[in-house]
């Protein structure tokens, strides 16, 4: 007999439904004929009112005890926002297969490059809302190619 799961780890992808973001949550599902398993993905609607996830953000969904809607049956928080990526099991931060400050110690050790990035002074996400990242924008559903610009279409 399977068990429901109440608490889910997925990532917010876009969405046209006001005051919830969509989540998408993979799972891996056993193939009874081959004996391996293969991915699935499941998509849900989370109650978020406030509007703090993000696309691509990680969030750790949690079932409501009441449905809100037929649709909306999960709250949402957020657990790494999308960017900066951090180590589950140390929490510290990850730079491709590095730690950040594993990193800073090679640098010390053979000098820092005139090119190299600082992540230290480093502008935290968001700052370059409507300038070049849109992610803010209220998503709509695009029906037809008619040949003009839409930039905001899922």
């Amino acid at each position: 007999m399977a068990s429901r799961s109440l608490i889910l780890l997925g990532q917010v992808v876009p969405n046209i439904k006001r005051n919830a973001c969509k989540v998408r949550i993979r799972r891996l599902e056993l193939d009874q004929n081959l004996l391996m398993y293969f991915k699935k993905e499941n998509f849900l609607f989370a109650h978020d009112p406030e509007k703090k996830c993000k696309v691509g953000d990680i969030v750790l969904v949690k079932e409501l005890p009441q449905k809100l809607t037929t649709l909306i049956t999960h709250s949402v928080e957020v657990v790494y926002p999308y960017g900066d990526v951090t180590c589950p099991v140390t929490g510290r931060k990850v730079v491709v297969s590095q730690y950040r400050d594993e990193v800073e110690k090679t640098t010390q050790l053979y000098g820092k490059s005139s090119k190299a990035f600082d992540y230290e002074k480093a502008p935290p996400r968001g700052y370059q809302e409507g300038k070049r990242d849109f992610s803010h924008q209220e998503t709509y559903q695009k029906y037809h190619e008619d040949g003009t610009d839409q930039p905001f279409a899922v």
